[in-house]
């Protein structure tokens, strides 16, 4: 039975077929009629079929017959994007095998590369998949060219299919039973799962996918979860399916499958965890596990703010099916009661916010993402913050560490200038340049993270018309010469439009921030002064005038005085309205943040 067993993955970018390859296969195999097919079947989440990602990993066991002998294939379909970096890890360090699909008129890209590696690293057969050949702008020579310059990959049996036609599906069926080997394992040995993804079911509570390297997981059993070290009874067990789940009495080695333990909590069962028998258990934990940690934190607080307590219980009711989510309540006077999230990186920070809008039906405003920094105090205590209000006094910080990343950008070699000036406004250090074919260039670049997470992405895209690919994993922090910029309307700080740059632009970014805001700050009964200011030192001032209210109106003729002593007692109004006046601003002024350079 164990020898009968492929686990395998897909690997590619996004938009380069994957989604719909898994469809061809799960329909090819039986396991779907056609009635029941639907195109992205095993993207569950609206948000994933409107975008074309796939967001959660998902699994599906297939059976296939090849001359007349069975075999069992499961296929794991792993998220694309570098956000979910370590689900990844663990899909992939699930598999024997994995499918590298590279669409046929788009080539490699900076995504594909980096889930390569990370195959690579878990020592996977990669089998290289050509899709969509069927195009017109199809060309598959110079897509092999490429696979094998970029990534190293042989590319003479590669294999050229069309995911969508069904051209090429049979032979790569017969690939990944001939190339990819057999789970190793011992099924004799004490039992040892790896939790490679978990959700939460209204039902049945938190679930477990996992895979068996050793032993077999049994129906009433009790499993001991190693990192946590809690003990659970096994209520059911299941086999992955987009439709229909198959009941089993047992998971044995080398497969995959659903562990219900009746858990109330997802964080109880995180990805990367080591699942073992509770009377006989294994002496070491899989390799590799690690909590899943923030890297991007946004305030996101509900615009009519007695929607405070409905978006906490649509955090907590989120995070059941998300564990990588962390959140805790702040107050910003501009803006009212709120929580400061934690996200894994752009995609998720924008996917939880739609999620929030759109599932729970709540109006959010999100100030702009920050990163942790480390500051160095002259005690020499080390602290991390993730709001630039938390920045201690001036006085008081000996160093400013930041988060670098290193980005990997493919494009064609026309955009090359605007990508190098957008790259060097962004401080970037270039560390390879390499010209995969003639009119295609690869740059790797060290950047600060903090330049990345405003909107660097869509800068990239509009630069290169769309066409540069961007991927970026973390190394680190750098020491950095860092102020905090705050913005100041009628004289208060406004907190959540705080920021922190580099000291050398924070004259142009504080000048270009005020006169943003000055074309957003509605005009007011008296005259508002909008300033940026580093500490106590005003670096840039704007003012917004205020509005025209002809008091002399009503005075036909007369002696001048009388007018005069109508100004007065404007003027004087005025003042006392300036002292006590509150200037509100609108959701776009939040926004203006994101827009400057």
């Amino acid at each position: 039975m164990q020898e009968n067993i492929r686990n395998f993955s897909i690997i590619a970018h996004i938009d380069h077929g994957k989604s719909t390859l898994a469809d061809r296969l799960i329909s090819e195999c039986g396991a779907i009629s056609d009635r029941e097919m639907s195109s992205q079947v095993m993207d569950t989440m609206d948000i994933e079929k409107e975008r074309g990602i796939t967001i959660k990993a998902q699994s599906v066991r297939l059976n296939y017959e090849e001359n007349g002998k069975k075999y069992i294939l499961n296929l794991i379909d792993t998220p694309g994007h570098v956000d979910f970096s370590y689900e990844v890890s663990r899909s992939l360090g699930s598999c024997e095998g994995a499918l590298l699909v590279v669409d046929a008129s788009q080539g490699v890209e900076a995504q594909t590369i980096a889930n390569v590696y990370v195959a690579l690293e878990h020592n996977l057969e990669i089998i290289p998949v050509i899709n969509k050949i069927d195009l017109p702008a199809a060309d598959p020579k110079r897509v092999k060219d490429e696979i094998e310059h970029t990534i190293g990959l042989e590319c003479d049996e590669a294999l050229e299919v069309s995911a969508k036609s069904g051209i090429g599906i049979k032979e790569l069926l017969h690939a990944i039973v001939e190339k990819i080997s057999s789970p190793n394992g011992d099924p004799k040995k004490p039992l040892k799962a790896l939790i490679y993804d978990s959700w939460f079911d209204n039902y049945l509570g938190a679930l477990a996918l996992v895979r068996v390297f050793d032993g077999e997981i049994k129906k009433g059993g009790e499993i001991l979860v190693m990192n946590t070290g809690k003990k659970h009874e096994v209520l059911s067990l299941k086999y992955p399916h987009p439709l229909k789940q198959q009941e089993t009495q047992a998971i044995k080695t080398g497969e995959i499958g659903i562990v219900i333990l009746g858990l109330k909590n997802v964080g109880d069962l995180k990805v990367g965890d080591t699942i073992t028998d509770a009377k006989n258990p294994t002496k070491e934990a899989i390799q590799g596990f690690q909590e899943a940690k923030p890297f991007v934190f946004a305030g996101i607080y509900p615009i009519e703010t007695d929607k405070f307590e409905d978006l906490r219980d649509a955090l907590d009711k989120l995070k059941l099916n998300d564990s990588s989510i962390s959140y805790e309540p702040e107050t910003s006077t501009a803006l009212g009661f709120g929580f400061r999230v934690g996200f894994l990186g752009l995609l998720h920070m924008e996917v939880v916010k739609e999620r929030l809008e759109r599932e729970f039906k709540i109006d959010l405003i999100a100030t702009a993402p920050t990163v942790i920094y480390r500051i160095e105090k002259t005690d020499g205590e080390i602290i991390e913050i993730q709001n630039p209000s938390e920045l201690p006094p001036v006085n008081k910080i000996e160093k400013i560490y930041e988060p670098y990343v290193k980005a990997t950008i493919i494009t064609p070699n026309e955009f090359l200038g605007n990508i190098i000036t957008l790259l060097n406004n962004k401080r970037g250090i270039q560390q390879h340049m390499d010209y995969i074919t003639t009119d295609r260039v690869l740059l790797e670049y060290l950047l600060p993270m903090n330049e990345i997470v405003m909107d660097f992405y869509d800068k990239l895209k509009s630069s290169t018309k769309g066409y540069a690919s961007f991927d970026y994993e973390p190394i680190g922090y750098r020491e950095g010469d860092l102020v905090q910029l705050d913005v100041r309307v009628a004289g208060e700080v406004v907190d959540a439009l705080s920021i922190i740059v580099p000291r050398d632009k924070a004259m142009t970014k504080g000048r270009e921030l005020v006169k943003t805001m000055k074309e957003l700050v509605p005009r007011q009964l008296f005259e508002v002064a909008i300033q940026a200011s580093i500490g106590n030192k005003i670096i840039a001032r704007e003012t917004v005038k205020s509005m025209g209210k002809n008091v002399t109106a009503k005075c036909y003729g007369g002696d001048i005085t009388r007018k005069r002593k109508l100004l007065e007692k404007q003027k004087a109004g005025k003042k006392r309205m300036k002292a006590i006046g509150k200037v509100q601003l609108p959701q776009e002024a939040f926004l203006s943040v994101l827009k400057i350079d």
